[in-house]
């Protein structure tokens, strides 16, 4: 199991490269401003990410902001937000069967 800051960060990098704005963007908009990483949070889970070699920092010409770093998943992280994601299908099937959700939540 992993923390929901970091399984959100992953699935903002499954369709690409992304720089820290752009992430915290993308998490916002996919949970319709439920889930909101301020900047110490964000980069505190980038910087573990990249320690446990989930995500790496790609070289990226960025015109706008050439300050700007840009992450993608490595294969491995890739490989942990699969894993998360099969778990929490299976949670919320167990949910189903408790009842606690409706069926076709």
């Amino acid at each position: 199991m992993i923390s929901m800051s970091a399984f959100h960060i992953l699935l903002a990098l499954a369709d690409g490269e992304r720089h820290g704005y752009s992430i915290t963007r993308e998490i916002e908009e996919e949970t319709d401003g439920a889930v909101r990483l301020g900047p110490g949070t964000l980069y505190r889970m980038l910087k573990q990410l990249l320690d446990d070699e989930w995500i790496v920092e790609v070289e990226r010409a960025d015109e706008s902001d050439p300050r700007r770093r840009y992450y993608r998943l490595t294969p491995r992280g890739r490989r942990i937000a699969q894993t998360e994601a099969a778990r929490l299908v299976n949670l919320v099937r167990l949910a189903r069967t408790r009842r606690l959700i409706p069926a076709g939540a």
